[in-house]
């Protein structure tokens, strides 16, 4: 079986099972890179994980509650919470479509955005199903700068005429759009101006604009002077030589290497794919530089999370509640839980998840994993075939035939330093 398809299925999704592989390597890269990034038909596993009910959004930031309310809001935000997360983390299992998935992924930590701040779970899935659904960069970034999500996280409802705050047009220059060094502090202060006037609206539960405290002024912004507001601005954004340029430089980030940067000419051909987010991606997995890749990127927690489950037959809600409550605190413990980054730029990369601490956490939840896995038979070779792993080092090897506890095997393979990285 060529590693180099092995790498593919890792990378463009959560982790293959082993009938995926096999099929894929029958296939050839060519067809199973096709068959990831353009996949056929409707995604039958990922409409089987049904989207909870989270009911009326219970955001109260423009009325004073008592002390009993508050306790009570609370709870019923943290049930909300964990269901939405839930959800996603069985339908990122279930998913078909890996690539898709994973894809979503992706978005989710560029357009980084914490529930924990945010405070209601009904406008974190309205922001998923943008990034989900978009049909390109360019309609994603147009809705994401009124999403009512990213502005509550960023206090763009605070950004007023009167006021001016720069919060999210600063991260609409440095982390979403453009990337350091292509703009300047006065294009920031500029660009704060013209997002005045979005407000969120409890009863529509979604951004609406206010005319009046909106800056109608001339702006002078990347050289170009007229009185831009936040559909303007975007467009002017989205022109920028430098926009696909670091769109592709961020998939690299986490698709390719973390440690090491872009290659140029990858980079270009890349651009020339924008603003098809599967296009360039389908580029950069094609590529040879992707290939070389291998052995470089440590899984982050949900990837090693979501394939474990993916190659073991685990599916998260088919787990006690209790053990599916277990799973999302450690992942939190782990720094990786969806729907709440620790920050606006996302999760970390690469040795950031292999410090001694995350071992520990890493541990007890292969464990946990473990404890819903039937296997009547497992040996050090059976186990590579069931993770995928193509090959286990001399000092693994050795410390997984020594290992007779069939449980314990399982935990110390799903561990090891050839599944933790790809």
């Amino acid at each position: 079986m060529s590693d180099g398809i092995g790498l593919l299925l890792r990378r463009a999704g959560f982790g293959p099972t082993a009938v995926e592989l096999t099929a894929a390597g029958q296939a050839g890269y060519q067809a199973a890179l096709s068959a990831m990034v353009v996949p056929a038909g409707p995604d039958v596993g990922a409409t089987s994980a049904t989207v909870p009910d989270l009911g009326a959004d219970v955001y109260a930031g423009t009325r004073d509650l008592t002390y009993e309310e508050k306790v009570k809001l609370e709870s019923l935000r943290n049930v909300q919470t964990e269901q939405l997360t839930e959800w996603w983390l069985d339908r990122m299992v279930v998913a078909s479509h890996q690539a898709v998935e994973k894809l979503v992924f992706f978005w989710h930590g560029h357009w980084a955005t914490s529930v924990k701040k945010v405070r209601s779970p009904q406008l974190m899935l309205k922001q998923h199903r943008t990034l989900r659904y978009a049909a390109d960069f360019t309609a994603m970034a147009r809705e994401m700068v009124i999403d009512a999500a990213l502005n509550l996280y960023l206090d763009g409802h605070l950004n007023v005429k009167a006021a001016p705050n720069e919060n999210l047009a600063r991260e609409l220059f440095e982390l979403f759009i453009l990337g350091i060094g292509q703009y300047t502090e006065k294009d920031i202060k500029e660009a704060g101006r013209a997002l005045t006037g979005w407000r969120f609206s409890l009863t529509r539960g979604a951004s609406v604009f206010d005319p009046a405290l909106h800056d109608r002024g001339r702006k002078t912004i990347l050289g170009r002077t007229e009185s831009f507001n936040a559909h303007s601005l975007i467009r002017l954004l989205l022109k920028q030589d430098a926009c696909p340029r670091f769109i592709a430089a961020r998939l690299w980030h986490r698709y390719g290497s973390s440690t090491t940067p872009i290659p140029e000419p990858l980079r270009e051909k890349m651009a020339e794919a924008f603003p098809a987010p599967m296009g360039m991606l389908r580029v950069l997995l094609a590529d040879e530089a992707f290939r070389a890749t291998a052995g470089t990127l440590v899984k982050q927690p949900v990837e090693w999370l979501v394939g474990a489950m993916r190659q073991l037959g685990v599916r998260p809600s088919g787990l006690p509640a209790e053990i599916r409550t277990a799973i999302l605190r450690d992942l939190d413990s782990l720094g990786q839980l969806p729907f709440a980054p620790p920050n606006v730029g996302g999760w970390p990369a690469g040795g950031a998840w292999l410090t001694s601490a995350a071992a520990q956490v890493r541990m007890r939840l292969a464990g946990r994993i473990a404890d819903h896995v039937l296997v009547s038979s497992l040996t050090p070779e059976s186990l590579a075939h069931l993770l995928c792993v193509q090959s286990w080092t001399n000092r693994t090897y050795a410390v997984l035939r020594r290992t007779q506890d069939r449980r314990q095997l399982l935990i110390l393979g799903l561990v090891s330093p050839e599944y933790l990285v790809t």
